[in-house]
């Protein structure tokens, strides 16, 4: 059984959850699911029994995040924390991270990298599940991604097509993946799943360390040549790419594994809703909220002296932090980006970021 050495990404921004999630404070370091443990803390608790220990176990965060994660992991050794001076999407990040790996444990080490801000229902299944997936790595040398059983013809996520299956592991059946497609229109979204060819693409990615360092060296050279030679210092210079653009959707390494462990990226904030809506309540509130004739609805604040009253409305998003208010149609969440990028525009508002 191959032994797994997990890696975190912890460098994101989560603006689509602002302005709860900041640029010093960003979603991974928030508690979204009703729990008292953060998504990044949570990440950390169900991959720690797959490392053996916090000796195996990585992240990888910005510069400016970095004492955020030693507050909240601090059993974490400083050895395992990788800081990038300049975020540079995922692609220079598994580079980076699968080079340190390699270095300490070597390149037939399976290494297994992991979005800080996933919410996942069946711990124990996600466990077994990526045990499969280290075996089919190691056996196949393979990068094998896990794929989410589709749920609804989402247009916001990347699918993965089966292709001929390969083996079994852990009683989990294993494909070649047959394409990579990013964030379909409704239609195609909608032909993928009535077609049960396709799974969602979750992000996680399980491969043996040498197999990735060479596909990036092949598919990737103006990224991997520069890390290989400066580390980390080539990161200025490096383009934005992800690990999606880079290596997967030109690899012929790439197999898939099927899963349905309950999953969800919290991608915006209707991710609360699915996480935590109640049989029969009109809406989902975290906050004091006084509702009249309104449903369907998230309300949110951080004081919990504050109360916020409603009146007439339906599928609306409300969110007091501070001085920032939030109100936003559920359907309009994935825009939340694009004021952020507004407020970011003018001085006046940047303390708001």
């Amino acid at each position: 059984m191959a032994t797994l050495i997990p890696i975190i990404l912890a460098g994101g921004k989560g603006e689509r959850f602002w302005p709860v999630s900041r640029l010093g404070h960003p979603k991974q370091f928030l508690c979204l699911d009703g729990g008292d443990r953060s998504l990044l803390q949570a990440t950390a608790d169900r991959l720690l029994s797959l490392a053996g220990g916090w000796e195996s176990l990585w992240v990888i965060t910005a510069a400016h995040l970095s004492d955020k994660v030693r507050e909240q992991l601090p059993e974490l050794p400083e050895a395992n924390l990788l800081v990038e001076p300049v975020g540079r999407d995922t692609a220079p990040a598994v580079a980076w991270g699968t080079l340190e790996v390699a270095k300490r444990h070597g390149d037939e080490a399976v290494v297994g990298f992991f979005p800080a801000d996933h919410w996942i229902a069946d711990e124990e299944a996600f466990c077994q599940t990526l045990l499969a997936a280290a075996d089919l790595a190691a056996n196949q040398d393979a990068i094998a991604t896990l794929g989410i059983t589709p749920s609804y013809a989402a247009t916001g996520y990347g699918y993965i097509e089966q292709g001929d299956v390969t083996g079994c592991y852990h009683n989990l059946n294993a494909y070649r993946v047959s394409r990579f497609t990013e964030k379909p229109d409704s239609t195609t979204a909608q032909a993928f799943i009535d077609s049960g060819r396709f799974s969602w693409n979750s992000g996680m990615f399980v491969f043996p360390a040498w197999v990735m360092l060479n596909e990036l060296k092949t598919h990737a050279p103006a990224l991997m040549t520069p890390i290989l030679e400066q580390g980390v210092a080539a990161y200025p210079n490096l383009e934005k790419l992800s690990i999606d653009y880079a290596v997967m959707e030109h690899t012929d390494r790439a197999y898939v594994m099927p899963v349905a462990f309950g999953w969800d990226d919290l991608g915006d904030w209707n991710a609360v809703e699915r996480l935590l809506k109640q049989p029969g309540e009109p809406n989902v509130d975290l906050a004091t909220h006084v509702a009249l004739d309104t449903e369907g609805s998230i309300v949110y604040a951080a004081d919990s002296d504050e109360v916020v009253v409603t009146i007439g409305l339906k599928d609306v998003v409300i969110v007091r932090d501070g001085k920032a208010t939030l109100i936003v149609h559920k359907d309009r969440t994935q825009d939340i980006k694009k004021a952020v990028k507004q407020l970011g525009s003018e001085e006046r508002f940047k303390p708001l970021l």
